[in-house]
């Protein structure tokens, strides 16, 4: 497992989501957007996926996956590369949990708000019609890779 530095795990965390890249049964890549419940320093990434249809099944086959996030207002993002495992979501803590009710509620009055000050936006709020998750996929981050171009990275 691969430690992350405090900049790649703050840049995940402020993501609403991420995508999720898996190798398909022809071989083929797959992408799906998918929620971070949780990032740890460590390496290890909580994801959040609320449908047991391609991307479990994908895993069952291959877990090899990738998380990806980009910020197109700074020119930035990073490509997490890893295995990822199936674990039930009755097996993991309270805290886990918690966290996953406290993104939920997070969104939903973001969602509210955002529509509120623009007007427009999704009438049903999607996020409150989730099923509740039947389980979490956990990737152990294998390699760290930086997307944004040399000449745009700042000056440290």
């Amino acid at each position: 497992m691969k430690r992350l530095t405090e900049e790649v795990a703050r840049f995940f965390r402020k993501q609403g989501f991420v995508l999720v890249a898996t190798i398909d049964a022809s071989g083929y890549p797959h992408t799906s957007c998918k929620g971070i419940l949780r990032i740890s320093r460590d390496g290890r990434i909580y994801l959040i996926d609320a449908y047991m249809r391609r991307t479990f099944a994908h895993l069952k086959r291959n877990s090899r996956m990738s998380i990806t996030a980009v910020e197109e207002h700074d020119f930035s993002g990073y490509c997490l590369k890893g295995k990822a495992r199936i674990i039930p979501i009755r097996s993991l803590s309270r805290r886990l949990h918690a966290i996953w009710e406290r993104k939920i509620t997070e969104r939903i009055t973001t969602r509210i708000i955002r529509n509120l000050h623009e007007g427009k936006g999704h009438p049903a709020h999607p996020e409150s019609q989730l099923p509740r998750p039947e389980y979490v996929f956990v990737m152990d981050v294998e390699e760290i890779v930086d997307l944004a171009p040399a000449a745009s990275k700042k000056e440290e």
